[in-house]
């Protein structure tokens, strides 16, 4: 199965508002391939955390989170070999953030569509988000670290924002 290229800052999908997906489209095969197409996408990148849809070239409001983001390894900082993750990517269809703390921080952050540049960009420390999985059950999750930051991060992009729209202290880092 081919992998879909994960585009860049210039392309104009990854600026427009991003398509809710209707309920009862989300068990169809396009929507499963979508999902399919993202979450390869997604593990064809080592420091990938998390893909929306228009990342892809879908301009759908659709986000995984790497199930990698799950595992208490991941969370403590030691990396986790591709082999060891157990968990399944998790799915988010038509998010809605219906909660961000008050208590906010800086936080590094980079982007799969804005390679090799990270920054500091403002988060809230806690987020919620109502959403449906990709069996088009509803929802709710709350987070607060890692997973907070995707959540804002993921639906900026369903709102045609990058993390550099925002970010203060950019440089451009290659990692190993």
């Amino acid at each position: 199965m081919k992998v879909k290229a994960i585009l860049q800052k210039e392309e104009k999908v990854l600026r427009a508002v991003a398509k809710e997906v209707k309920l009862t489209e989300i068990n169809t095969p396009k929507i499963k391939k979508v999902l399919r197409d993202m979450s390869l996408s997604l593990a064809s990148q080592d420091d990938g955390v998390a893909i929306a849809a228009p990342q892809i070239g879908y301009s759908l409001r659709i986000f995984l989170v790497a199930g990698k983001v799950f595992d208490r390894e991941f969370i403590r900082g030691k990396g986790i070999p591709e082999n060891k993750i157990k968990k399944p990517d998790m799915v988010f269809i038509n998010p809605i953030i219906t909660k961000l703390s008050r208590d906010k921080e800086w936080l590094t952050e980079g982007c799969l569509s804005v390679r090799p540049v990270y920054g500091k960009t403002y988060r809230s420390k806690k987020a919620t988000v109502e959403a449906y999985d990709e069996n088009g059950e509803k929802f709710t999750r709350g987070a607060s670290g890692l997973l907070a930051q995707i959540f804002q991060h993921e639906t900026d992009h369903l709102n045609g924002i990058l993390f550099i729209d925002h970010a203060k202290d950019m440089r451009e880092e290659v990692l190993d």
